[in-house]
């Protein structure tokens, strides 16, 4: 019979680590005030503040479920191998190894929550991927990171929403607007922000030449009660209808009521066009034009802080992140992190959590250097 008693041990200190970084003692106290205002009938006479209970209740309950069924399945397993190990009975060892490795997953996940520092991590995204160097290999790129992004989502049960898209001259997408609602959506999304880089062979050169091409991805941390936020000019702003030509396949409903938004001053631009109504596309492109300007502002006292220190940020659409070939050889890379992976089909598929879990390491390294 395996000796269990050390991984047992190391198992309950990774424990008790996450129950300081997770607070579990706040969270226990905060469950019952946030269930006592969940059940007041008069909560979603204000919908966004209902919403915000929502959120906060459905991680507090996940955070605590997932600690305490660690807890319990440690418990359950120090009993069967003290019980095994006098009766020495082998037959239980696969079952406790089963348990070990299914709690050291479970571990994982949570000491990817610890990285969750910055101030909107849990909040939803509001994404954007521009086309840009490559001509039409670049259009078909944007399609193609879109379809990447959609089947990351997808895999992690967040919704996938996109919510505006121009087609290509030829293929592909010149632009395309999404949302990503789900925990962590930002935190996680976060670090794709910048040019993504494709070097393949072109399936629209005649002559069968390597092409490179660029899009860029641009990640914001949406607000639903943009308001309490951040207060937009109206008259700073130019509002265009237009209709749908329903581009970018099944993700767009067809409407005669899309609505595109230009900010003046910062030359932003956000468009809606598959809600049921052109004041319904309205309100949500100003609830992602909030969100775009709420993260320019950010971004901007981050480089005069920087300025200020002397640090040099490079930050926005004009660094190159991350570098995805499929001739002559297959590899995605991500240049900040140095994380690099040969299964590029895999990554086109979807599997980006180890790239984002490194991108978050990585972050957590250099914050702790400026410190």
């Amino acid at each position: 019979m395996q000796d269990f008693s050390e991984t047992f041990t190391r198992i309950g200190r990774r424990l008790d680590e996450a129950q300081r970084y997770l607070r579990i003692d706040e969270q226990r106290a905060r469950q019952p005030q946030l269930e006592s205002e969940m059940s007041r009938p008069d909560l979603w006479d204000d919908a966004d503040k209902a919403r915000e209970v929502q959120t906060e209740l459905a991680a507090v309950n996940d955070d605590l479920s997932l600690f305490d069924g660690l807890g319990a399945t440690l418990e359950d397993s120090e009993v069967l191998f003290e019980l095994a190990k006098d009766e020495d009975d082998e037959s239980h060892e696969a079952e406790i190894q089963a348990a070990v490795a299914g709690m050291e997953s479970k571990l994982d996940e949570l000491e990817l929550r610890s990285l969750f520092t910055g101030e909107f991590d849990e909040r939803d995204a509001v994404c954007q991927i521009k086309s840009g160097e490559g001509g039409t290999d670049a259009q078909d790129w944007a399609e193609m990171l879109l379809r990447m992004y959609s089947r990351w989502a997808d895999g992690r049960g967040f919704d996938f929403e996109v919510m505006s898209a121009s087609e290509g001259t030829e293929a592909g997408l010149s632009s395309v607007e999404f949302m990503v609602r789900g925990r962590h959506a930002y935190g996680l999304l976060q670090g794709e922000h910048g040019v993504h880089r494709l070097v393949r062979i072109s399936p629209f050169n005649n002559e069968g030449k390597r092409q490179t091409a660029f899009s860029a991805m641009q990640v914001a941390p949406f607000f639903e009660a943009m308001a309490d936020e951040i207060d937009i000019d109206e008259k700073e702003l130019r509002i265009d209808t237009y209709r749908s030509s329903g581009a970018g396949g099944q993700h767009v409903n067809v409407t005669d009521s899309a609505v595109r938004i230009t900010h003046l001053p910062t030359g932003t631009v956000t468009s809606c066009q598959n809600e049921r109504s052109q004041h319904q596309n309205k309100d949500r492109a100003m609830q992602m034009l909030a969100a775009k300007l709420l993260d320019l502002e950010r971004k901007k006292r981050e480089d005069e802080i920087a300025a200020i220190t002397g640090e040099q940020k490079n930050v926005g659409f004009g660094s190159q992140i991350r570098s995805y070939v499929l001739q002559p050889y297959q590899m995605v890379k991500d240049l900040r992190t140095e994380y690099e992976t040969g299964n590029v089909d895999a990554v086109l598929g979807g599997a980006l959590d180890d790239f984002m879990e490194a991108y978050l390491r990585f972050a957590r390294a250099e914050g702790e250097k400026d410190q």
